[in-house]
């Protein structure tokens, strides 16, 4: 797995806001997880450190939180639409990808227009760029 990380032509990472509720459980799920993924875990505790923590019910609507469905363009413009889920949720094909991968740890707080570049396979720059955020509140009640 390739974690999202600071490339050397890359500009500081994007700020992040994640609401006092997720940041909880988000901290107690990584620091269980350090033994069995620590790669994952770190990246995901390091997200953690630098967010902004808010109130829950002060989190701004564009963010990207625990249950939000994400759309983002891709390197190549490839446009995927995702829902950021603890562990036992995820379900790559029904688009459920959990925080606990590199993916899922570098989505958490950013918001539409947000962009964070990593190193993939073979050394590799990738760049995903964040679209539209809606949170299950958001949606209607069909979907």
């Amino acid at each position: 797995m390739n974690t999202p990380t600071q490339t050397p032509h890359s500009q500081a990472l994007p700020p992040i806001v994640v609401s006092e509720f997720d940041h909880q459980r988000l901290s107690a799920l990584a620091n269980d997880a350090l033994a069995r993924s620590p790669a994952v875990a770190e990246a995901l505790l390091t997200e953690l450190d630098r967010a902004r923590i808010v109130a829950s019910d002060a989190l701004p609507r564009d963010a990207i939180g625990m249950h939000s469905t994400v759309e983002f363009t891709s390197h190549g413009g490839q446009q995927r639409r995702v829902q950021l889920v603890f562990p036992a949720e995820a379900d790559i094909a029904e688009g459920k990808i959990s925080v606990m991968t590199p993916l899922g740890a570098a989505l958490i707080g950013l918001s539409p227009g947000q962009s964070f570049e990593w190193v993939g396979p073979g050394g590799h720059p990738n760049r995903l760029t964040v679209i539209s955020v809606a949170h299950p509140s958001d949606r209607p009640a069909s979907a």
